[in-house]
């Protein structure tokens, strides 16, 4: 009898819209988060071949921070578009007008916490039972934690110790009123996956993950990007830079590397031989050894 065998990236891909389905069959009102990162995108990918030939049946939600890359908005109002399914846009900015979340000040200030109640106020007024996400375990400690299903409680809060056992690929999504579940169908996915997957596919990514000359700064141990929100020391000099981001937020916490990196083969072979991970360069990691779960445990993504 002769065998078939499936290639990791084939087996990956399985094992992701597997999860997508399972989410749509045991949950009555999900939503795909969908930042526009390479991540976010990669899902929502999944999730188009997962209920082919019928649209995508359930919205895309993003956490509008405000501080945003004007090349990740253009990019995800033109998916919407193509796509041809909902978007529900949670505002920090409204967030911070309603009183609900005092902006940070200071050099270092960020947005990036503030988006833990815009999103659980967004989950909570569409209710929303599942948010899947783009989260891989191999990013950072915290999310290596994460099982494909995982619970959060009636204050959105996540307890890692309290998670469901996920034996033989069996899923409970049961939960109670005002509670909600997080998906991750791409958790086993590695940084150098999901490259490979998006040039295998040829899937369309923001112009930021390709290298190409900005104007940056240097904080913390990585190039910041110039913009209207940056606020500059004396000792600190705006300089042009090729440069690339590996993850995209914030525009304000997302650090780039220098690289020559234009091309989907370039960045592959540029991620084969990097040793750090990809979030090494988000200031909001760096401000403490726990950032990443204290910010999870509160609600985020």
């Amino acid at each position: 009898m002769s065998k078939y065998y499936l290639n990791y990236l084939d087996e990956l891909e399985s094992e992701a819209i597997f999860i997508l389905r399972e989410v749509w069959a045991q949950f009555d009102n999900p939503v795909i988060l969908f930042s526009g990162g390479k991540d976010s995108i990669l899902v929502t990918h999944l999730a188009k071949k997962a209920f082919y030939p019928a649209k995508i049946p359930f919205p895309l939600m993003h956490v509008d921070t405000g501080h945003n890359f004007p090349e990740t908005i253009k990019f995800r109002d033109d998916i919407i578009a193509d796509l041809g399914v909902q978007l529900i846009v949670g505002s920090v900015q409204e967030s911070i007008d309603e009183g609900r979340v005092a902006e940070e000040k200071g050099k270092n200030a960020t947005r990036n916490a503030l988006q833990i109640t815009t999103l659980l106020d967004a989950i909570e007024s569409n209710k929303i039972d599942c948010a899947i996400g783009g989260g891989r375990r191999d990013e950072e400690k915290a999310r290596a934690k994460e099982r494909f299903f995982s619970h959060r409680d009636d204050f959105g809060q996540w307890d890692p110790k309290n998670q469901r056992p996920e034996l033989w690929n069996i899923f409970n999504g049961r939960h109670f009123e005002g509670e909600h579940f997080r998906a991750f169908p791409i958790s086993n996915w590695t940084e150098m996956d999901v490259w490979n997957y998006i040039k295998r596919e040829n899937i369309a990514i923001p112009s930021l993950y390709f290298a190409h000359e900005r104007e940056v700064v240097w904080r913390q141990d990585s190039w910041i990007p110039n913009s209207e929100f940056l606020v500059l020391e004396d000792h600190e000099e705006i300089v042009t830079k090729k440069i690339r981001f590996r993850t995209l937020g914030d525009i304000t916490i997302t650090g780039g590397i220098e690289s020559d990196a234009d091309t989907l083969e370039k960045i592959a072979d540029e991620v084969s031989g990097m040793r750090q991970t990809e979030r090494g360069n988000r200031s909001d990691d760096k401000r403490s050894e726990s950032a990443m779960e204290d910010r999870k445990r509160q609600g985020y993504f």
